[in-house]
């Protein structure tokens, strides 16, 4: 039987959990549980040098502590942070990013600003992705399992997208593995892409009317009157492909633009490069404001809705190829690089490409504080600091930090 311990956590920890000390000296990591209080946990990872537990009693609550608005919370694994009042939640994620920064990127007191909270607590979520549980059910994985948790209610996505899940029934297909729905135009269509771990088409029973089906890429059945849908953000009605990324949380994304517009130096004689710069979200605001924008994005799926949304500006280039095979050989020297990598963040090859460019601004989003602190220190050694850290609170009610930096060369 798995030994159980009475501890007071002392600090929040990126991954949506808090840190404690067991007799032994070894750091614990608790999800669900509140700096200050007394709980009572049992190890569920015990490791030499640390161990991980599952939360079994609350035995003195944190005052702040509030109850979760979903009956799912911790059996779900969609949400961290439903116990802590939002205000904390903004203030713990501040506290996380700069901890990061200071541990793995060694910055003493790094310009982390206040987080820039969500328009939207609730329902802010234009992208959802459900699982399918054996018997056919849509649902979540649980906490650090495979395990599917079958849902009746969620609070994440939006009007549109929670109007219809509900919907849908499915029998049980073998290779069926997820269920996507995307919101579309004008609250008024939405797209639905099954995924499969099978490369062909596969039989369906769903409860709401649809026009067409179409077999997408990489085992994809798109099931809507097109392969794409339109979403409008800061008043552009961006083309968003089936299976291509775009930010889920669409009321913060005109935050984040509006901060790079503010913050970046923009004039008539820039040249900007937009790396991994996805269907365009970014470029198609920036580019208005330079002389050229160069755009990087290795998904075929995504570089092709970055030649539609941004086919109206004559100052773009645009190269559908990796980063680091782009940036060492173009001939026009940046003076802005914004990148936006993914959450492994900057691979060597793409930031030694950045370094021999020289730029006088790096603006690095982050969607992981881990990896934006690791390439930050990279970026100090080569010749930058920094200058400012801007959080946006794009993933409410979870754990997840999204975070704009700028380096100056």
């Amino acid at each position: 039987m798995k030994q159980t311990f009475e501890v007071t956590p002392t600090k929040f920890t990126y991954g949506g959990e808090v840190m404690a000390r067991l007799p032994d000296e070894r750091v614990v990591f608790i999800p669900y549980a509140l700096p200050g209080e007394k709980v009572r946990i049992r190890l569920t990872e015990d490791k030499q040098r640390y161990a991980r537990a599952e939360l079994l009693e609350v035995l003195e609550p944190a005052p702040g502590r509030i109850a979760p608005q979903c009956p799912h919370f911790m059996e779900c694994g969609g949400c961290h942070y439903q116990h802590i009042p939002y205000p904390e939640q903004l203030k713990a994620k501040k506290a996380i990013l700069r901890d990061q920064l200071e541990r793995i990127g060694k910055f003493a007191g790094p310009p982390v600003r206040d987080v820039v909270p969500s328009p939207s607590q609730w329902n802010y979520r234009n992208h959802v992705q459900f699982h399918l549980s054996p018997g056919g059910k849509l649902g979540f994985l649980a906490p650090r399992s495979k395990r599917v948790v079958p849902i009746q209610e969620c609070h994440l996505p939006d009007e549109l997208i929670n109007a219809l899940w509900p919907l849908l029934e499915f029998n049980f297909i073998p290779g069926l593995e997820k269920v996507s729905l995307r919101s579309g135009e004008g609250d008024e269509d939405a797209l639905l892409i099954l995924e499969s771990s099978d490369p062909h088409p596969f039989e369906f029973n769903v409860d709401i009317p649809l026009s067409a089906v179409h077999q997408g890429p990489g085992g994809q059945i798109v099931l809507s009157g097109d392969e794409f849908t339109i979403l409008e953000v800061g008043g552009f009605p961006f083309v968003v492909s089936a299976g291509a990324f775009f930010q889920v949380n669409t009321s913060q994304a005109e935050n984040m633009i509006a901060h790079l517009l503010e913050t970046l130096p923009l004039s008539e004689t820039t040249t900007l490069a937009d790396v991994y710069c996805g269907g365009g979200l970014f470029s198609v605001f920036l580019a208005p404001r330079v002389e050229k924008l160069i755009g990087i994005e290795t998904s075929p799926i995504a570089a092709e809705d970055f030649m539609y949304n941004l086919a109206d500006f004559p100052n773009v280039d645009f190269y559908e190829a990796p980063a680091g095979d782009v940036l060492p050989h173009l001939e026009d020297s940046p003076d802005v690089i914004l990148v936006d990598p993914p959450r492994v963040g900057l691979d060597k090859q793409t930031l030694d490409g950045i370094l021999k460019l020289k730029p006088q601004t790096v603006a690095y989003i982050s969607c992981d504080p881990s990896t934006l602190a690791r390439d930050a220190l990279r970026l100090t050694k080569g010749g930058y600091s920094l200058k400012q850290v801007t959080p946006f609170d794009m993933f409410p009610q979870t754990y997840h930090i999204e975070s704009v930096s700028v380096f100056l060369r």
